[in-house]
């Protein structure tokens, strides 16, 4: 057990005098527009990880540049004090795009301050998590109590297809004995929370195909089916009429015993008046430990100049969440054998298969886990953290399970339900990032305080 140096009160005191300089690294990381989808200027990537270096080697860390054959990531390391543990520290630097320009009130790549929020692209998934690690590393300073290897990757919201890449060749810099992954979100403002448990995913296409060439619509229309309207009875039969997924074999468990309400759903999710939820019982179960289907694009003529003729084939991408304990594979085999089966009049159907992820349960027991949820009580003032689920997938946390079985894996984040991640106008709630921060570096201590318990 190692006995931390600095007290309560005196990280807290650290940490509200370095959060104007955390914040304004914050929004210069911002203002790095750094996305690794193909067609985008992947050099804003290789600027966000020399900043990130940076800010690391600023915080007495040695630090470096690494790549797997895709986007740059960076790794940050300082020793531990003797018989110390040693705490991996995730976040990534890259981001979403921005989609439309018009759906945002101010730049995405400027961040403004509006009601408390900070707007902005980045601002919160998931270059506040970076500097959520700088925070706690800056307020502990040279008195740190434990090692720490910091590993912010640079392609995340693009599938991280080098990240296993990364992780085996750098296996033995990375070992840990706690692993944090600021990468989700908390349950409400004024309630942190650790995240137990991800749904995993298959993104796919499924395309339908009835004729050799599009014909006319009236000298055939009537008897000869058109692909459209095949592919969207095809894809009706995805759900039944409740809502549920209908794919049978698919599983489903059930989640935390936590209360969503319906209104807070609806405005989280921006849904218009009269429209109804989807699917049967607990909503928690329905968004985080049962199956989802989506329909995420579909190639089809575009209503602008269609002309009168029945369409020879048509394409839709669908993305399946699954529930934690599913195995992509199988359940990949399990759509094919439903979208095959399901095809109306015969018509001929081409599956193609564009990655998986698998999900996962994280154990939240042990002493490492109780000092990390310690942490996080006291950093909110005596709110206790809850055990959340999460719907969307991180599923390189799996990876890091198999690789490093013996970690205490904590998954965390600076998100509340109005961050508007990954949509327009997302934003950081700045009181809950500063939360964020001190909860952290509280963590260094107790977890330091805990090991070999």
């Amino acid at each position: 057990m190692t006995a931390p140096t600095l007290t309560e009160s005196e990280l807290r005191a650290a940490i509200a005098r370095e959060m104007p300089g955390v914040r304004a690294d914050l929004e210069r990381l911002v203002r790095i527009p750094g996305i690794a989808f193909d067609g985008f200027d992947h050099s804003h990537l290789e600027r966000s990880a020399a900043a990130v270096a940076e800010l690391l080697r600023g915080c007495g860390l040695e630090a470096k540049i690494v790549r797997a054959g895709g986007q740059p990531a960076v790794i940050g390391t300082k020793a531990a004090p003797p018989g110390a543990p040693t705490v991996l520290l995730y976040a990534h630097h890259d981001v979403q795009p921005t989609g439309d320009p018009a759906l945002w009130d101010s730049d995405p790549f400027e961040p403004v301050e509006r009601d408390g929020r900070l707007y902005g692209r980045g601002a919160a998934d998931d270059k506040a998590g970076v500097l959520a690690h700088v925070a706690a590393l800056r307020a502990w300073g040279d008195a740190l109590p434990v090692g720490v290897v910091v590993f912010v990757e640079g392609e995340e919201e693009y599938g991280s297809d080098s990240l296993e890449g990364l992780l085996r060749t750098h296996r033995d810099e990375l070992a840990a004995d706690v692993i944090v992954i600021a990468d989700s979100g908390n349950w409400d403002i004024g309630v942190p929370a650790l995240t137990t448990s991800l749904r995993g995913v298959i993104n796919c296409f499924v395309e339908v195909e009835v004729l050799r060439n599009a014909v006319h619509s009236g000298m055939f229309g009537g008897a000869v089916p058109d692909a459209l309207i095949a592919l969207s009875r095809l894809l009706a039969s995805l759900h039944d009429d409740a809502g549920d997924v209908a794919v049978a074999g698919l599983v489903s468990r059930p989640a935390a015993e936590l209360d969503l309400p319906e209104d807070r759903l609806r405005a989280e999710a921006g849904m218009l008046d009269g429209v109804r939820f989807i699917g049967t019982g607990r909503l928690v179960d329905r968004l985080w430990t049962r199956p989802a289907l989506s329909v995420l694009g579909v190639d089809a003529p575009s209503t602008v100049g269609a002309p009168n003729a029945l369409i020879p084939r048509a394409k839709a991408k669908l993305s399946l969440r699954l529930a934690p304990g599913d195995d992509p594979k199988k359940a990949y085999e399990t759509l094919r054998a439903h979208l095959d089966e399901h095809a109306p009049w015969g018509v001929k159907v081409h599956h193609s298969f564009e990655h998986d992820g698998n999900p996962c349960v994280i154990d939240a027991s042990g002493p490492l886990f109780d000092a990390a949820r310690t942490a996080f009580r006291d950093a909110w003032d005596g709110v206790d953290p809850v055990h959340i689920g999460v719907g969307g997938s991180i599923p390189f946390i799996a990876t890091f399970q198999e690789m490093f079985p013996s970690a205490t894996i904590l998954v965390t984040g600076v998100e509340d339900p109005h961050a508007q991640a990954h949509g327009p106008n997302e934003s950081l709630n700045l009181a809950e990032f500063a939360r964020a921060c001190l909860a952290e570096a509280l963590m260094f201590g107790r977890v330091a305080g805990a090991y070999g318990d």
